[in-house]
């Protein structure tokens, strides 16, 4: 049976491959460049799309069995010291961080560079070279660069995060983590924070500024419609990728 001749132009090729060959693998060929040009991009600039692990609240430490003294007063028993008060102090105790985060930086920069050059022969007047032009001996060149940039960030971030004690240090400080999760009709939102706080700097409404927070790391993002608005469409994280400008 002789194929037709749209079978034989499909199965022709200058060197020898099908062309439907070809076509499949023009055909894949621009997808696979586009996902390699925008994994790398979005995922180190993508938000998280859950909340982390690991900032669940801790559960107080189990009490000690009371040893059979026949005492009446036992320390193990939910004692609270007249100076101490209900501050927290202990694993499981919770805390109020207030978050007064504000950061503000400015950078500038500018440079200028320019260069000039001349090049000049004089044929003699007489002789065998007095037929050279002395305007055709002529040369000169310059180069210059001007080059400025400004950058300014500010960032601010207010509100109460509640947190747990999640471990107490001989020292007199204590790591703390906690999270909270707002639902909205858009998506979700949460807040994450951990760090170490010193347990004198809790006031008696076991409030700590976010300012005495030690090693502290705050996380705040969310997912849902408004989120996904927010961010940049693939396409064009793919002409950001390959654009060389």
């Amino acid at each position: 049976m002789m194929d037709s001749p749209f079978d034989a132009a499909f199965r022709a090729s200058a060197d020898g491959k099908p062309l439907g060959l070809r076509l499949l693998v023009c055909l894949l060929v621009p997808p696979a460049v586009v996902l390699a040009a925008i994994l790398p991009a979005s995922h180190a600039h993508s938000r998280p799309t859950r909340p982390a692990e690991g900032f669940a609240p801790v559960l107080p430490q189990a009490p000690a069995p009371r040893p059979a003294d026949g005492a009446i007063f036992n320390v193990s028993a939910g004692y609270i010291g007249l100076v101490e008060g209900r501050r927290a102090h202990a694993v499981g105790d919770t805390l109020t961080i207030i978050l007064t985060e504000q950061l503000n930086a400015s950078k500038s920069a500018a440079a200028k560079t320019q260069k000039n050059g001349a090049f000049n022969v004089v044929p003699p007047t007489a002789g065998p070279l007095s037929f050279l032009d002395p305007n055709a001996l002529k040369a000169s060149g310059g180069s210059s660069f001007n080059g400025q940039g400004n950058a300014t960030q500010t960032s601010t971030l207010g509100g109460e995060v509640s947190v747990t004690i999640a471990e107490v240090r001989p020292n007199g400080t204590a790591l703390v983590v906690g999270e909270k999760r707002l639902l909205l009709s858009q998506g979700q939102e949460w807040v994450q924070l951990s760090g170490i706080v010193r347990l004198g700097d809790i006031d008696a409404d076991n409030r700590v500024r976010s300012t005495q927070v030690a090693d502290a790391r705050v996380t705040y993002t969310g997912n849902g419609s408004i989120g996904r608005a927010s961010r940049e469409g693939w396409l064009s994280k793919f002409f950001s990728a390959i654009n060389p400008f």
